[in-house]
C-alpha cells in the first residue's frame, strides 16, 4: 500500500486536474424514477423509454463516470438514440453530490459494493421497479458504466448475477480489489491487490449464485493514464475461470480496425471479448460520424471511430443485425472474422484513426463518509470533500 504522503500527494494532484463536463447541446431526454425501494444508498434514479418500446423489451442500465451525470452520459454515449432505433428501455443510476462530491459512485465503499446494502442495492431496486412497472423481460437485463461506473458495474455483475445476463465495462476495474482510498489509488495504477487466480473467488463469495454467469465486454484504451491497462486484463481473469473457459483467447478479429479478443464456452457461445483501443486515454470509446455514429465527444466521451455503445449493445442480442447490415453495408464490409493479428496495430491504420487524445483526471475515487479521520483530513484539505 503508498504512504498517507504518497496519498496526500496524489489527491492535491487530482485537485489542480479535475475538469468539469462541458455541457453539449441538446434536451435531457430523462425521466426520473420514484419510489423504487428503500434507496439505502441514496441514489437518484432516471430512466429512457423509447416511443416504440417492444413488448417484454430488455433493459440496459448505465452508470456514468466522476464528474458526470445521468444526462450528460446519455448524451456522450448516444443510449437513448440506440433506445429510440431498437426499441429498448434505459435506466440511469445517478449519483448525489450528498454522497460524493465528485459524482463517482462509491466502487471502493464496501457497504456500497456488497450484496443488499447501499449503491448495489438501490440499483437492484431500480431495476426491479422498472420490470415491474414498464413489463420489461428479467432475463434481458444489462449493465455499463464508466471508470468508476465501470467499477461499480463489475459490483453489480458479481452481487447480483441472477439479474444480469451481461455487462460491459468501460475503463473500470475488477470487483472487491480495493476498501480504502489508498487502496482504490493503487489498483487504479495497477499496483498491489489480490492475485490474478483469486480474483474468480471474490465474486462467487459475493453472492450464493453459482451460475450461469452474466457475460462481459471489457474495452479499454491502451494510453488510459487513470485506471492502468493491467486492469483490464484482471477483468478478464476475474470472469474467465467463472465461465470455464482457457486463458487463450477463442478468438482474435479486428472490428472497425481495432482489435476484439472473444472467449468462447463450451456451447461454443461468446461470454468474454474486450477491446483495446489504440492511442485512447481514459473515457468511452465513440464514432460520432459516419453510418455507425452515435454520440457526441466531450470529456471522457472520446471520439475513437469505433462506437463502443453499439458493439456492446450488438454483443447483447439487442441490434437487429438484418436491419443494421442494411442500413451500415460499408461498416460491415470492414469486419474480418476468424483472424491472428499481431501484437500491435499496423502503423499506418493506426495513423489514419486520429484519436482524440483527452486525458482525464485521477477521478474515480470519490469520498465516502466513512474513511478515518486522517483521510478525511486529507481530503478536506485537497479540497476534493467538503
Amino acid at each position: 500500500m503508498r504512504s498517507l504522503n504518497d496519498t496526500i500527494t496524489r489527491l492535491g494532484a487530482l485537485r489542480a486536474r479535475t475538469v468539469g463536463t462541458v455541457p453539449q447541446p441538446g434536451g435531457d431526454r430523462l425521466s426520473d424514477l420514484r419510489d423504487f425501494g428503500s434507496n439505502p444508498g441514496a441514489l437518484r434514479g432516471r430512466y429512457y423509454l423509447p416511443r416504440d418500446l417492444k413488448d417484454a423489451a430488455a433493459l440496459v442500465v448505465v452508470l456514468h463516470g466522476c464528474t458526470q451525470t445521468a444526462e450528460g452520459y446519455d448524451r456522450g454515449s448516444g443510449w437513448s438514440q440506440l433506445a429510440d432505433e431498437h426499441g429498448f428501455a434505459l435506466l440511469f443510476p445517478e449519483q448525489t453530490r450528498a454522497n460524493n462530491p465528485n459524482l463517482c459512485f462509491n466502487w471502493f465503499n464496501r457497504e456500497d459494493t456488497r450484496r443488499d446494502a447501499g449503491e448495489a442495492l438501490s440499483i437492484r431496486q431500480m431495476v426491479a421497479a422498472m420490470i415491474a412497472a414498464q413489463g420489461l423481460d428479467p432475463a434481458r437485463v444489462y449493465v455499463t458504466g464508466l471508470s468508476a461506473g465501470g467499477a461499480m458495474t463489475s459490483t453489480m455483475l458479481a452481487t447480483y448475477p441472477e439479474v444480469f445476463a451481461g455487462g460491459a465495462i468501460i475503463a473500470g476495474l475488477p470487483f472487491g480489489t480495493a476498501a480504502s482510498v489508498p487502496e482504490a489509488f493503487d489498483r487504479m495504477r495497477g499496483h498491489g491487490g489480490p492475485e490474478a487466480a483469486a480474483l474468480g473467488a471474490l465474486v462467487a463469495k459475493a453472492s450464493s449464485h453459482d451460475g450461469p454467469w452474466p457475460t462481459v465486454s471489457v474495452w479499454h484504451g491502451d494510453k488510459d493514464a487513470t485506471v492502468a491497462l493491467p486492469n483490464a486484463e484482471l477483468i478478464v481473469e476475474q470472469w474467465r475461470g467463472l465461465h470455464g473457459v482457457p486463458a487463450q483467447p477463442s478468438r482474435t478479429e479486428s472490428i472497425d480496425g481495432t482489435p476484439r479478443r472473444v472467449w468462447r464456452d463450451a456451447t461454443g457461445r461468446d461470454v468474454i471479448e474486450e477491446y483495446r483501443i489504440a492511442g485512447m486515454g481514459h473515457g468511452t470509446p465513440l464514432n460520432t460520424s459516419g453510418p455507425d455514429s452515435c454520440g457526441a465527444a466531450g470529456p471522457y466521451m472520446l471520439e475513437a471511430r469505433i462506437s463502443s455503445t453499439r458493439h456492446i449493445a450488438r454483443f447483447w442480442g439487442l441490434i437487429d443485425e438484418t436491419q443494421a447490415r442494411q442500413a451500415q453495408a460499408p461498416h460491415f464490409a470492414q469486419r474480418s472474422d476468424e483472424t491472428d493479428l499481431p501484437s500491435g496495430i499496423d502503423p499506418a491504420h493506426q495513423n489514419s484513426r486520429r484519436p482524440e487524445r483527452v486525458e482525464a483526471p485521477s477521478d474515480l475515487l470519490g469520498m465516502e463518509s466513512s474513511v478515518k479521520r486522517v483521510i478525511d483530513g486529507a481530503l478536506r484539505a485537497a479540497g476534493l470533500m467538503r
